[in-house]
């Protein structure tokens, strides 16, 4: 995956647990772009602490992934719903009652997850 979206992914589902300062520091650089430089001019601190800052949160959030395999488990269903998704088209499409047992096996084991 996208390293810019892996981050997204990890930031969307633990950012809530790191400090403010630290998620401020973090949107800054990895959703609004924004450089070392102009991160540690708004903060008052050096561009050296700023990367440290990002390297520190990316570590956290990975750590949290590690334990909790929330956006695993996240982009496992949805794929699997995309797959559900493109079967009901088929289904319907070609009236293929054979995708029903597919489709009832992908929904059983999104339910078995939950």
């Amino acid at each position: 995956m996208e390293q810019k979206l892996e981050q997204a992914y990890l930031y969307d589902f633990y950012g809530e647990l790191l400090k403010e300062r630290q998620r401020k520091i973090y949107e800054d650089f990895i959703f609004n772009d924004l450089s070392l430089g102009e991160i540690a001019e708004e903060e008052g601190i050096s561009r050296q602490g700023v990367h440290d800052m990002v390297k520190r949160c990316t570590k956290t959030l990975e750590g949290y992934e590690d334990r909790l395999h929330l956006v695993q488990k996240f982009l496992s269903t949805k794929e699997r719903v995309g797959k559900i998704h493109a079967l009901s088209r088929q289904l319907h499409e070609n009236r293929d009652e054979s995708l029903l047992d597919e489709i009832e096996q992908l929904s059983s084991a999104i339910l078995e997850e939950l």
